[in-house]
């Protein structure tokens, strides 16, 4: 494996305070790594890179893992959400609360009151769909804070969209667009990697936040993919709200950052974990119910 140009970050939610470039290979598990219980082998680091980077590593393989010596820092904590599609839609929508389905059926009423009665959900899978999806999404993805602050946009230009066709011409995509009154307002773009369908490029329009047009989206793509061949859908690394609601389990992971025991890394390494430790404490802090409603009385 080749190793790329990774810039470590000093970062505060989506604003991002620092950062230090190192070289290193990425060793990213699927989600069938993540079921399968065994723990990896990394692969060899070649003599340039600096390390290795290992996302959704399962909490309880970190101790099994042969890290070769070198520094170890967890960047991340998180659950790696995934909702079992064999169940069947109903029992699906059985893990959901009874608030959650009242909530979510409200809201669905509401966009299709605003569509002329009939909720306007379109889904792409051909090569053909993909390109009419592709510009339309795009437009949507422009809006989203995941494009603005975070970079992850639905990735944009003609190289972009021949590798969505060549992976629906391969029965690996499925696509869909939430339509308000003929104006595309969220998408969601998944690829498949075996059985599994991920939760790839996701977004909507700021301006329709009140909507919650990627709750209603989400609940529609998942009621045809039970008709679907997939096995699984994997909500990929980090948590939300709204993987959370929309799973039917989770396997907790982390995040593993693996450096050279050179003098510059051994640095690089403590000064990460001094910041986050530190961002860590003042997250807790803040969140502490009596400074909250302090805070709540300052802005007031």
């Amino acid at each position: 494996m080749t190793a790329v140009s990774v810039r470590l970050k000093f970062q505060l939610g989506a604003r991002t305070l620092a950062t230090i470039p190192r070289r290193l290979v990425r060793v990213a598990l699927s989600l069938d790594d993540v079921l399968a219980g065994e723990t990896p082998m990394l692969p060899a680091l070649p003599a340039q890179a600096d390390g290795y980077v290992v996302t959704s590593l399962p909490a309880d393989r970190v101790d099994s893992l042969n890290t070769h010596g070198l520094l170890t820092a967890v960047r991340q904590r998180y659950v790696r959400y995934h909702a079992d599609l064999r169940i069947g839609e109903a029992a699906w929508l059985a893990t959901l609360s009874g608030s959650a389905r009242s909530g979510l059926k409200r809201k669905t009423k509401r966009l299709a009151v605003l569509s002329g009665g009939t909720l306007d959900v379109r889904a792409y899978r051909t090569p053909a769909e993909i390109a009419v999806f592709h510009p339309l999404a795009r437009a949507v993805s422009a809006t989203t804070y995941q494009e603005r602050l975070l970079g992850s946009g639905l990735p944009d230009g003609d190289a972009a969209l021949q590798g969505f066709e060549a992976l629906a011409a391969a029965d690996r995509v499925r696509a869909w667009l939430l339509f308000v009154e003929g104006r595309p307002i969220a998408y969601l773009c998944c690829t498949a990697q075996g059985g599994t369908l991920r939760y790839d490029h996701v977004g909507h329009d700021p301006a329709e936040n009140a909507l919650s047009p990627g709750a209603v989206l989400q609940v529609e793509a998942m009621r045809q993919l039970f008709d679907d061949r997939f096995a699984w859908f994997d909500f990929t690394e980090g948590e939300g709200q709204h993987k959370r609601q929309f799973a039917t389990t989770g396997t907790a992971c982390v995040d593993l950052l693996l450096l050279r025991p050179t003098l510059a890394n051994r640095a690089t390494v403590a000064a990460l974990g001094a910041f986050d430790g530190a961002a860590g404490w003042a997250k807790r802090t803040l969140s502490h119910p009596r400074l909250a409603r302090m805070m709540r009385g300052i802005r007031r």
